[in-house]
């Protein structure tokens, strides 16, 4: 398989994986392609060639996509592979995968929950003790 092959094959691959998530939460949200499509501002034709798998969309449009599912866009991003997944944290997760808060909403707890885990490092870091995950997600 050639280098060309072996790429067309990851993007089809990230293509297929961004597109069946996009179903399944939408599906999930229980709304329709056309809602969806309608909701994103994309064409309905468009939107079922993305959960198709058949062309990956562009940030842009993941992101109009994440606003109208209510959704994370980084989410989306990291499926698509546009980004590389951060290291990985319950709460954090818990809070982007939320489907019953806005995305302002969600940002706003992520920030709380970011100074939090900082004022920890900072009060153990005076104390002379290292801070290891367990702490740090209590």
């Amino acid at each position: 398989m050639s280098q060309d092959e072996k790429l067309v094959d990851v993007v089809s691959n990230a293509a297929q994986d961004i597109g069946s998530f996009i179903r399944s939460q939408r599906e999930a949200a229980q709304v329709s392609v056309r809602q969806l499509a309608e909701k994103a501002g994309v064409s309905n034709p468009y939107l079922s060639q993305i959960e198709r798998g058949l062309r990956k969309p562009s940030a842009d449009v993941l992101n109009q996509i994440a606003k109208a599912l209510r959704v994370s866009a980084e989410v989306l991003y990291i499926r698509a592979g546009i980004l590389e997944p951060s290291e990985t944290n319950q709460v954090r997760d818990a809070i982007i995968t939320d489907s019953a808060i806005t995305e302002r909403q969600k940002q706003v707890l992520l920030d709380i929950y970011t100074s939090f885990c900082e004022q920890n490092e900072a009060a153990l870091a005076q104390e002379g003790k290292p801070m290891d995950e367990e702490t740090a997600t209590e």
